[in-house]
């Protein structure tokens, strides 16, 4: 498997197999789900449970089953530092409960564990060469990222968001706001100015633990519908970001410098 926005970028002939005729879906999604230490483990199990949930619910399916193909490609890893390997749930296309209920139960009997620094750039690369290399040919290509602090390691976010968006990706988030993070002006804003991309991208925000499984659902919903997010933090096409995009690398190294 590809791991590596590089790889993408290199190769400039490199395309979906689905373009030689693989399987047709409305949708293919990446679940990119933050596991750095930041968060305990009653929050990661909380966003396990958030996922699995969702992954479960009519309306998640119902969503799936109101596409035009009727069906969805859908995958997953974890990520904090680096890509967690043994995370990555590979490509499964989802078209009716059973499919979306055995999908989440690879993903109910992961080990919750957690792993240091938060790389959300190699998190946008994993998810970016995971679509490419997958044998779907789909009208949207998402990676998902949920978070809950900014890029503090590997590559900055910016430039392979960037190079995501410019391979035709949109890529969405999921701003875990349970406690303070390291941005400055709200998480949220982090992800609006320099995480998500692409046409209609948006960030949901979660504050509250009750709200996650909530959250989840709607966001996951709204990705494979399509449709307009008027009450979430969307990104604004050509405005400038008010936020420091390098502004976890740079607490990370005073931390040290000190």
């Amino acid at each position: 498997m590809l791991t590596t926005l590089a790889v993408l970028i290199g190769l400039s002939g490199l395309v979906p197999a689905a373009r030689a005729g693989g399987d047709e879906v409305d949708v293919t999604l990446v679940l990119a789900v933050d596991t750095s230490r930041s968060m305990d483990f009653e929050e990661i199990g909380i966003q396990r449970e958030g996922y699995v949930e969702a992954l479960k619910h009519k309306e998640f399916i119902d969503a799936v089953k109101g596409g035009l193909t009727g069906r969805i490609a859908i995958s997953y890893f974890e990520w904090a530092g680096y890509v967690v390997q043994d995370s990555v749930i590979d490509w499964q296309v989802i078209e009716t409960e059973e499919d979306a209920i055995a999908f989440a139960g690879k993903l109910e009997a992961r080990p919750i564990a957690t792993q240091r620094r938060t790389s959300i750039s190699t998190a946008i690369a994993q998810g970016a060469s995971m679509i490419v290399s997958s044998p779907f040919l789909s009208r949207r290509q998402v990676i998902d990222v949920s978070g809950d602090g900014p890029n503090n390691s590997g590559n900055p976010v910016t430039p392979t968001r960037d190079k995501a968006v410019e391979a035709g990706m949109i890529i969405n988030g999921l701003a875990i706001m349970l406690r303070p993070s390291d941005a400055p002006n709200g998480l949220d804003k982090y992800y609006e100015d320099c995480v998500i991309g692409g046409p209609g991208a948006f960030v949901l925000p979660v504050r509250k633990i009750e709200d996650f499984a909530v959250a989840v659902r709607r966001k996951l919903v709204l990705e494979i519908s399509g449709l307009s997010t008027p009450a979430t933090v969307q990104k604004t096409a050509g405005a400038p970001p008010a936020t420091d995009c390098l502004i976890g690398e740079k607490q990370w190294r005073d931390m040290f410098d000190r």
